[in-house]
């Protein structure tokens, strides 16, 4: 294996910017990344402020007691209890085998940058990575994307979800899921591994309940001997360590919005577009109703003085909401707006690992850190990667395409120059002609026929419609017996897109880890990890 570095623009303007560090947008945050002077501020500011670093890491020593473990884990936790520690962390919801490539690269970055800054600045620094259990939006995380017959295939987990249910407390029916993963991992084709993958697969569903132990346990399997920890805030007893910031939230609800949209002006003003969904009555929080089994978001109905849910369905006085985060803080949870809010609270935050999306979301945040006296950490961008296939590679070379163009945009314009180049004129020009022919005939046939009997003049239209379509059918069939005789050609164009810009999306937003497993083998992490990365913010072009 080996890195080749590109500079590829980010998949929105905002991000670009970003990894820039351009002026347009770093007044949105409190630090710039990838700078040691900044590392240092951070460790000050960190170093004047309360984290309840033992509780948290007692925690999550109780919360990973049943996944996969190691003894670089057991360093972890004991670096966390230490009172000059700081963390690297970032978050993804629990996509069934992982979903997405990115959610991997993600875990890669956190542990990758931990690791930096720990060499760098001399002091513990633990790798965290937050699993987004507390969403409720099943249809996100109950599917992966497969090759099939040289196309993009959907393949979604057969169970259905009805209710609005936190992702945690989602179970799997294992000997549906079972089934599901097995034909899943047989349709990538068999190789050397895929037994091997087969039992790793059964074994990590063997000790997992619902879809975040699922999650949960394939991550660290890949991942335990890296000393990565890990923490659920759909986790009941998790949210019971967040009580006093959930009533810190509430009392201070309408600044948290305020100042939210307030920033969110500034941003708009300057030519970006919002990215977080709000308005004045936002209370930023949700309430997970026992009788439905729902999460629902609150909001504040300024005439009543009253937090209500699904238009008032739901409905209670700030007195009331308190009692509930003192007493019953389980069935409180965090949106887009606070969860990075209590993320800050509990962990002592060196940097946080953002996707270009997760980079414009936190900009509309800065005003709401300041409210209450913190501030952002560095938003690293995450590593983006592309793995790139011998055979793919190869595909390019004899093509002679740029490797960057096809990872911005795909091969299509370039394949559709082959087709123009490989098409016999003299039939192109003979069916235009016979086309341009019939329809002039056919123009002399209407006028002919409008005087005669216009009511004919729809089955005159219909006849024409019929033998144009008849000529386009031959002339379809005599283009692809042209194409083909350059068959092989076209396959590997075909070959690339489907590889590095399947349906026209980056490769990390769709391929899922397992058909690299299934090729390279469960020690395909090993391998990537061996790897040196820089979070220079050029893509990383990974050589398999």
């Amino acid at each position: 294996m080996e890195i080749l570095n590109l500079s590829l623009s980010a998949t929105n303007r905002f991000a670009s910017n970003y990894l820039e560090q351009s002026p347009e947008v770093m007044p949105f945050f409190h630090y710039r990344f990838n700078d040691f002077a900044e590392d240092q501020k951070r460790l000050d500011e960190l170093s004047n402020r309360y984290f309840p670093r033992e509780t948290i890491a007692d925690h999550i020593e109780k919360f990973m007691e049943r996944f996969p473990s190691s003894e670089a884990v057991n360093n972890s936790l004991a670096k966390l209890k230490q009172l000059n520690s700081v963390v690297v962390i970032g978050g993804q919801q629990a996509g069934i085998l992982t979903g997405p490539l990115y959610s991997i690269h993600k875990v890669i970055s956190i542990i990758k940058l931990a690791e930096e800054k720990e060499r760098q600045l001399g002091v513990p620094v633990v790798p965290v990575f937050w699993i987004a259990g507390e969403d409720h939006d099943f249809h996100e995380v109950n599917h992966i994307f497969m090759p099939v017959e040289q196309r993009v295939d959907k393949w979604t987990y057969p169970e259905k979800v009805k209710q609005k249910k936190m992702v945690s407390d989602i179970t799997l029916n294992k000997e549906v899921c079972r089934e599901w993963v097995i034909n899943l991992i047989e349709n990538f084709g068999e190789t050397n591994n895929t037994k091997q993958l087969l039992n790793f697969a059964e074994e990590t569903l063997k000790n997992s309940t619902t879809f975040v132990d699922f999650f949960a346990n394939i991550v660290m399997e890949l991942f335990k001997d890296y000393g990565l920890l890990i923490v659920d805030s759909g986790d009941s007893h998790f949210r019971r360590l967040q009580t006093e910031k959930f009533t810190e939230q509430i009392e201070h609800h309408r600044d948290i919005t305020n100042y939210l949209l307030e920033q969110q002006s500034v941003i708009g003003k300057n030519g970006f577009p919002i990215t977080i969904d709000s308005n004045e009555n936002a209370v930023n929080l949700f309430y997970y109703n026992p009788k439905s089994n729902e999460r629902i978001l609150l909001e504040f109905d300024s005439v009543n003085n009253t937090f209500v849910g699904k238009s008032g369905v739901i409905s209670f006085t700030k007195e009331e909401l308190m009692q509930i985060a003192i007493q019953d803080p389980s069935k409180l949870s965090n949106n887009v707006v606070t969860r990075p809010l209590m993320q800050e609270w509990l962990f002592p935050t060196l940097a946080f690992i953002a996707g270009p999306g997760e980079i414009a979301y936190w900009a509309e945040l800065k005003l709401v850190f300041e409210q209450f006296s913190i501030k952002m950490p560095p938003i690293v961008p995450r590593l983006n990667i592309t793995l790139l296939e011998r055979s793919v590679e190869s595909d390019i070379d004899e093509l002679r395409l740029e490797l960057s163009e096809v990872l911005s945009r795909g091969s299509t314009e370039e394949r559709d120059l082959y087709l123009e180049s490989i098409k016999d004129r003299e039939v192109s020009e003979l069916f235009s002609t016979l086309k341009a022919q019939l329809m002039n005939q056919y123009e002399l046939i209407e006028a002919k026929t409008n005087q005669l009997d216009k009511s004919l003049l729809p089955l005159v239209k219909k006849n024409e419609t019929f033998l144009l379509k008849q000529i386009g059918f031959m002339e379809t069939k005599l283009e692809e017996s042209v194409k083909s005789k350059y068959d092989v050609i076209l396959s590997k164009f075909n070959r690339i897109d489907l590889s590095l810009r399947p349906d026209g999306f980056p490769q990390e937003r769709v391929w899922n880890i397992f058909y690299y497993l299934n090729q390279y083998g469960t020690n395909f992490i090993n391998e990537l990890m061996k790897l040196q990365f820089e979070f220079d913010g050029r893509h990383k072009v990974i050589k398999l």
